[in-house]
């Protein structure tokens, strides 16, 4: 992957961390015939909950618009603003009362705002846009609950259609891969057909335990029972998998409290699903008014919802997100931070994000030789295939570019398909091991076979290798001098 004034590496990403927000300047995406990435403009890119946040984030951006520019933020300057905001908070399903509250917070921030020396004005308004907005999402960061003696007990609760038995399965793979915890499912699920079958169907197929009982059981009593097999197996998480309705009865509400009576879990954990709107709110705030929850779990953030239930949720029960399903993987799972949250929707980027999935799939030893290599100029087609690989483990090019502040308003509406990281790498892949180690060796003859043996035009390869020489002469003045090695 290229970049018209630099190449994305994954050894840059540490660097990246160190960066504040305000030095970062990504420009927008454009690609040529190669499936080359450029950037030229700005914006955030796609990432599944920034794309739940679409509406708001566009009505934000252009709120913030006429204030940049401008010597003071006055209550005439602001109002505009304010009035904007409302209306997309609106549109964005968000319940009215929390909207209402939600506006008249900024604006208390806002207006009369003192101007510090040598930030502008537009900036510290977006700035009070952002700690709004992460008060509304929730705060600081929450995580789950301790248990002080035996193991941790979590009960998920939610409507039928919410995707909570796949949820148990995302947050057990969760706890097991980044927590090192040896998780329990337990299928209390005994109305839903097949939900039971389910849950064994994803335990087996994530290499997880999961604690089942015959559907003649009662719910209560299969999760009282579970807690003894966990005890007895090492388990320190058991996750309880509750039955669910298609919509709140007096029948649902009674069987989880019978079932939070008979375990009395750490904490209960409920499954909302973001696509809902304004029942998913209803429903939240029912059951909350019936069981102590400890937070939420958002579902479908990938899906088509505008994500008003998500602000409004978090406002009427006083429960944060804890947690974020974010594509259909059983990997496709995230801790909701709600000041990065925030940073993504006014499209500050979530850098720190980055640099933690970076440091998750790219091993550091690798990572610094290159970077030395890269640095002397040394870099051969061997390392860049390397380099490729690494990246991909990061996953899908156009979510690794959204989390970049400022980069993707261009990207909206580009096809960043992953396509393009197999073109590179099967020329790459057609060249002789000396090619690789040797690019200047690579006359015209050469790559005519390359192209012929990768399956792309000659174009390809010429633009290939001419952009891998820029970036090696690129890396040498870094290497020399740093960024003032470029003028």
């Amino acid at each position: 992957m290229w970049a018209k004034e630099g190449w994305l590496c994954p050894e840059s990403l540490t660097a990246w961390g160190r960066k504040s927000r305000e030095e970062l300047s990504w420009p927008a995406a454009y690609r040529d015939g190669l499936g080359t990435i450029f950037f030229d403009g700005s914006g955030l890119g796609y990432h599944p909950l920034r794309h739940m946040f679409d509406t708001l984030a566009t009505a934000l951006g252009n709120a913030y618009k006429g204030i940049v520019g401008q010597k003071k933020l006055t209550e005439a300057n602001v109002d505009d603003g304010i009035r904007a905001v409302r209306q997309a908070l609106l549109e964005a399903d968000v319940n009215f009362q929390v909207a209402k509250e939600f506006v008249a917070d900024v604006r208390e921030r806002v207006v009369g705002q003192k101007v510090i020396e040598s930030v502008d004005p537009g900036q510290q308004f977006v700035k009070c846009f952002h700690d709004a907005l992460t008060d509304l999402l929730g705060g600081q960061a929450t995580g789950l609950p301790v248990a002080d003696k035996g193991p941790l007990i979590l009960m998920m609760c939610g409507l039928q259609g919410s995707g909570k038995t796949t949820t148990c399965a995302k947050l057990a793979l969760h706890l097991r891969k980044d927590k090192k915890k040896k998780p329990l499912l337990v299928a209390a699920d005994l109305q839903r057909p097949a939900a039971v079958q389910q849950l064994q169907s994803l335990g087996k197929q994530l290499g997880i335990d999961v604690f089942a009982q015959p559907t003649s059981k009662r719910p209560p009593d299969v999760c009282k029972s579970s807690l003894a097999y966990a005890k007895k197996h090492g388990h320190d998480v058991v996750i309880l998998d509750t039955a669910g309705r298609l919509h709140i009865d007096e029948e649902l509400m009674q069987e989880v409290q019978d079932v939070h009576s008979a375990t009395s879990p750490h904490g209960v954990l409920l499954v909302s699903d973001s696509m809902l709107g304004q029942d998913a709110v209803n429903s939240a705030k029912e059951f909350h008014e019936r069981l102590p929850l400890h937070g939420l779990i958002l579902t479908k953030t990938d899906g088509d919802s505008r994500g008003g239930a998500a602000l409004s949720i978090v406002k009427i029960t006083g429960r944060p997100i804890l947690f974020a399903g974010v594509g259909e993987k059983p990997e496709d799972f995230e801790a909701f931070d709600p000041s990065r949250m925030a940073g993504r929707i006014l499209g500050m980027g979530d850098v720190v994000g980055l640099v933690e999935r970076a440091e998750e799939v790219i091993d550091q030893r690798e990572a610094e030789k290159q970077a030395k290599k890269l640095q002397k100029g040394s870099f051969n087609f061997e390392d860049f295939l390397s380099q490729l690989n690494m990246i991909r483990k990061m996953g899908p090019l156009k979510k690794v570019l959204g989390m970049l502040p400022g980069v993707g308003a261009a990207l909206k509406n580009i096809d960043l398909d992953d396509k393009h990281f197999k073109r590179l790498e099967a020329m790459i892949q057609s060249m002789t091991v000396r090619e690789r180690q040797h690019p200047q060796t690579i006359d015209v003859q050469r790559r005519r076979r390359i192209a012929a043996g990768s399956g792309n035009p000659l174009e390809a390869v010429h633009g290939l290798i001419k952009q891998f020489k820029g970036m090696q002469d690129m890396m040498k003045k870094l290497g020399k001098g740093g960024m003032g090695g470029l003028r």
